[in-house]
């Protein structure tokens, strides 16, 4: 009798001694490919040595590594695999040997092809070929896939839902190492959208979700168009995916319906965020989110901060505490609607000023990168300092126009930013009129060895119109100095003096503003990266930069460590010039400083 405690399942046996992999002829960019293309090496390296994998792996390379050579324009290669001094396919597959030693693989690559024709009938108007597909270019096979998926996409691209490849005649010429190929498209009939079925949705309304996507029954397909709808229910938020299919079939009319499937987010989200700095002292924020409040995409958000905890020569704590609802395809389809109450207080050196806001506004996307909002405001606002207090009312028609194609906006190595504000506003009794007009334009290249450095550059600009110092809202009014302008120098430490009495003078922002920030920045290891910075910036107590004015500069080391959320920011900063000057300055926070 035996013990059942002694009857083991057999474990595959470890085998292959040695692999070899021989390419005569070969460069070693080649030989690094067919490498790579090998099931057997790639069982080798991950350690998968048993002989049944080892036997499969090596059956299939053939296959992967006969593909390997065509994706470089090798159409006379021979192949030959040797399991312990057997040709593997002569091997028959029920009788695998049970132990291997031993695999060679020797290819042979042959000349490498040229196309000695690279045709393609019949294609639409304005379809792009690749380079590579052209007479006389090496003849990879991926350049005549290249090809044949761009003829489809022109044909596409003007109205032709359906075009396909009909035949590809392609011949080698071995004696003479060049390849014809002759791609023929069948462009199918033209065709417009048709109808828009749904499905997936739970709590959003389908009348909504049509009127966000803004779909064009009727009009000539496009599938720009199809790639606009899916990014237009994606900006909403309300959508953890979005798919869209075209049926199989055209309608008999000449229509294409289209299918829509989504998933909708959680309602609801929250965050918090913390920043610090020696001279700030601690910012701390927090939000929740709504993300479909009414059933048609509706965003509440209630957000608040506290700030300039334990800063230098502080003696409030400011705050700011909002609640913003959006709702988009109001009242088209790529424009949104929001209405915003906020309750802020602000310390700013011998101000504090208490402030009520209450705004709607229209947002307008343009494209993928433009987007524009208009709004009007009513802002009632008290700042007080040494001399007693001074009550603001008035006003405001903000503007903006912003462009954005920064490729992640938290760690940005390439694009361009510009951001263009315009608000005129009416005061009311001794609140001044006017307008402010700012300006803020970031841009981003990155260079060097797999992209490992990134000069980042900003200029910043602003100026108060037709207002006096005195009579313009403190809102309007700018500051220099901390993490959004100038590093190394104390948080909003530079504005302008203003007499509020024969005797009392005290320091308020100034009517005009410049600021001008450069960064390298470098990648040391996949997750931490240095900075090295310098900031300037000047204010005036006059419009358009004139009257009274002074620069002052800082400069300053950083490191930064990449999560998930966006690189961690640590920056500890100088003064340079000025005098505002206050000793070394540190900030901490979550991504890059602009």
């Amino acid at each position: 009798m035996l013990c059942p405690f002694l009857v083991m399942p057999p474990v595959p046996a470890r085998a292959l001694d040695r692999l070899v992999l021989t390419a005569p002829g070969a460069d070693q960019d080649l030989t690094d490919r067919l490498r790579a293309a090998s099931l057997v090496a790639d069982a080798e390296a991950s350690g998968q040595t048993d002989s049944q994998s080892v036997f499969a792996a090596a059956r299939a390379d053939y296959a992967r590594l006969i593909g390997a050579l065509y994706a470089e324009g090798y159409y006379s290669g021979v192949i030959r695999i040797r399991i312990d001094g057997r040709e593997v396919a002569d091997i028959p597959p029920l009788d695998a040997p049970t132990t291997i030693r031993d695999v060679e693989i020797n290819v042979t690559p042959g000349p490498q092809f040229t196309f000695s024709k690279a045709r393609m009938k019949t294609y639409a108007k304005g379809t792009k070929l690749p380079p590579a597909y052209g007479d006389t270019k090496v003849a990879k096979s991926g350049a005549i896939v290249d090809a044949a998926d761009a003829g489809v996409e022109g044909w596409r691209n003007i109205g032709h839902a359906k075009a396909d490849v009909a035949d590809q005649i392609i011949v080698a010429d071995h004696r003479g190492a060049t390849l014809s190929s002759e791609i023929i498209l069948d462009p199918g009939p033209r065709l417009r959208f048709g109808r828009l079925s749904m499905s997936g949705q739970e709590r959003m309304r389908p009348e909504r979700i049509a009127k966000i996507a803004g779909f064009p029954t009727g009009e000539v397909f496009d599938p720009k168009m199809l790639d606009k709808v899916a990014t237009r229910l994606r900006r909403t938020g309300a959508f953890r995916s979005v798919a869209l299919t075209e049926a199989e079939e055209p309608g008999a009319d000449g229509t294409l319906d289209i299918n829509l499937v989504v998933a909708e987010e959680k309602l609801r989200r929250f965050g918090v965020g913390a920043e610090v700095s020696s001279s700030e002292g601690l910012s701390v924020s927090g939000y929740w989110l709504h993300r479909n409040l009414l059933g048609g995409a509706e965003r509440l958000r209630v957000d608040g901060a506290f700030e300039r905890i334990g800063g230098q020569d502080v003696d409030g704590i400011g705050y700011d505490f909002g609640v913003r609802v959006d709702r988009p395809a109001t009242p088209v389809t790529d424009a949104s609607a929001f209405v915003e109450v906020r309750a802020a207080r602000t310390e700013i050196v011998d101000l504090t000023v208490d402030e009520i806001e209450l705004s709607f506004g229209l947002t307008r996307q343009f494209g993928d990168y433009i987007t524009a909002e208009a709004g009007i405001s009513y802002i009632n606002a008290t700042a007080k300092d040494s001399a007693g207090s001074v009550d603001y009312d008035l006003l405001a028609l903000p503007l903006s126009v912003t462009w954005d194609n920064r490729d992640q906006p938290l760690d940005t190595r390439k694009g361009y930013y510009l951001d263009a504000d315009v608000t005129p506003f009416y005061g009311f009794g001794t609140t001044g009129s006017g307008g402010q007009i700012k300006a803020d334009a970031r841009v981003y290249r990155a260079f060097g060895a797999d992209d490992r450095f990134v000069l980042a550059g900003r200029l910043q600009l602003g100026t108060v119109i037709g207002s006096s110092l005195a009579e313009t809202p403190p809102e309007y009014l700018f500051w220099s100095g901390g993490g959004g302008t100038v590093r190394g120098q104390p948080y909003q430490s530079l504005g302008v003096p203003l007499a509020r009495t024969a005797t009392i003078t005290v320091d308020t922002g100034g009517l005009s503003f410049a600021g001008l920030s450069a960064e390298l920045r470098a990648d040391i290891t996949e997750k931490i990266g240095a900075v090295a910075f310098y900031d300037a910036g000047f204010v005036s107590d006059e419009e358009l930069f004139d009257g009274n004015g002074e620069w002052h500069a800082g400069a300053g080391l950083g490191l930064r460590y990449r999560t998930g959320i966006g690189p961690i920011r640590v920056d500890l900063g100088m003064p340079v010039s000025g005098s505002t000057n206050d000793g070394v300055q540190l900030y901490v926070g979550i991504g890059q400083a602009f």
